[in-house]
């Protein structure tokens, strides 16, 4: 069995160790395709490949059907809309994310966004403290659960609103359920969001939507570019010139809100949730784990397709 770890943007040194060390102890062997600048590099490197351990790296049908082998893929992280779901179903490929893994480091930069938007970032005039203040998390997952946790640290008082999780097991937090995503926000001076990017959620998050919010709310974003709704964005903050937005996802309109919202909008250069040492070995070796697991035993705990 061949594993295959493809990764443009590699895992840390002691990662790739972690998941040799996995790989290897199982008997399998381990083949490596680091900074890879063309796509033909991964689907050379795919033919003979059981498995493949990815991070934002992009397997899409053209990919699956060059890997004649491949019985598992593993996305090193908790997005996976990198990965073409149907193209795998189609050909009996097994995809796995690796929940939880990255969800401190990302919950961690929330508050590190946080604090840089109500401190006015730090351009030298009078801000805001979030001791007291009500923060909403859209999407009560491995992440809002740690970015509640945080936020009860800063004296926050914490909503959260996810359709998948029951009001019971968010109080049993200490967190506020709320009865829907309207009165997330209409509840809340800040907003965390932490959905997923699919047909129900991309330009979910509009004008209407952050319109119920009150004045002086602020927007953070760790979660996926699609789900803002560029345009109305824009628009929003030309309306409301209290509010402000801060991401690790650079928008596609990155250079217009840069131009027209200066000191209410700030974005990360690329995204930068995961870029922990800790969130990069955990989730690679987590990764591997899983390979061996479903290979050896059929597990597929975390199987998203």
């Amino acid at each position: 069995m061949k594993i295959l770890v493809a990764t443009d943007k590699p895992f840390a040194k002691v990662a790739v160790e972690g998941i040799r060390k996995e790989v290897e102890n199982a008997g399998f062997e381990l083949a490596l395709l680091e900074k890879y600048t063309e796509k033909q590099q991964l689907l050379d490197a795919v033919v003979d490949a059981d498995a493949i351990i990815i991070r934002s790296d992009i397997i899409d049908a053209e990919v699956i059907a060059a890997a004649k082998q491949l019985k598992i893929v593993v996305r090193a992280g908790a997005g996976y809309d990198n990965v073409d779901l149907e193209a795998a179903k189609a050909a009996g490929v097994c995809v796995m994310n690796t929940p939880g893994q990255n969800a401190n480091a990302v919950a961690e930069l929330v508050f590190g966004l946080l604090v840089f938007a109500v401190r006015n970032f730090y351009n030298g005039t009078s801000g805001s403290e979030l001791k007291g203040k009500k923060l909403g998390i859209h999407a009560y997952g491995n992440v809002g659960r740690n970015v509640a946790r945080i936020a009860k640290g800063f004296g926050m008082e914490v909503l959260a609103y996810d359709m998948f999780c029951r009001d019971e097991d968010i109080k049993a937090d200490g967190v506020e359920p709320t009865c829907s995503v309207k009165m997330l926000y209409q509840s809340s001076d800040i907003i965390s969001l932490h959905i997923p990017a699919n047909k129900d959620t991309r330009q979910s998050i509009n004008a209407e939507l952050l319109g119920l919010l009150p004045k002086g709310a602020v927007l953070v974003n760790t979660a996926r570019k699609e789900v803002i709704h560029e345009t109305e964005l824009v628009a929003f903050m030309e309306a409301h010139p209290e509010f402000k937005y801060v991401t690790d996802i650079l928008p596609d309109n990155h250079a217009e809100m840069t131009e027209k919202f200066a000191t209410r909008y700030f974005s990360t250069p690329k995204k930068m949730g995961a870029q922990t040492s800790e969130a990069n070995i955990n989730a690679g070796i987590a990764a591997a784990k899983q390979i061996v697991d479903f290979i050896k035993t059929g597990n597929e705990t975390f199987r998203v397709n």
